[in-house]
C-alpha cells in the first residue's frame, strides 16, 4: 500500500472508531449487533482486517449513521487530512 493510500486508510478507521464512540457503543455492542465477534471490529479498528463496502455500509447501518452521509465526511477528512 503506498503511503497515502495507508494515510487514507488510516482516516477511515479512525472516522469508525469516533462514529462508534459518539453512538455509545463498545465494539462488544457493534459486534453484537452485526453478528459478528467482537475481535472482527478490534481488527478493523486496528487495520488488521479489510473492510469491504458491504461490511462498511452494515457498519453505518448498526451505528445509525446515513451511509452517504459516512462516505461524504470521509471523504472531506481526507482532503482537509491527507495532504
Amino acid at each position: 500500500m503506498s503511503a497515502s493510500g495507508a494515510k487514507f486508510r488510516r482516516i477511515l478507521l479512525d472516522f469508525l472508531r469516533e462514529i462508534r464512540i459518539e453512538a455509545g457503543l463498545r465494539q462488544v455492542d457493534l459486534a453484537k449487533k452485526l453478528n459478528v465477534p467482537q475481535a472482527r471490529i478490534s481488527k478493523y479498528e486496528l487495520g488488521e482486517r479489510r473492510i469491504d463496502l458491504l461490511e462498511l455500509r452494515a457498519i453505518c447501518e448498526a451505528l445509525e449513521f446515513p451511509f452517504l452521509e459516512f462516505v461524504e465526511e470521509l471523504e472531506k477528512r481526507i482532503k482537509e487530512k491527507g495532504n
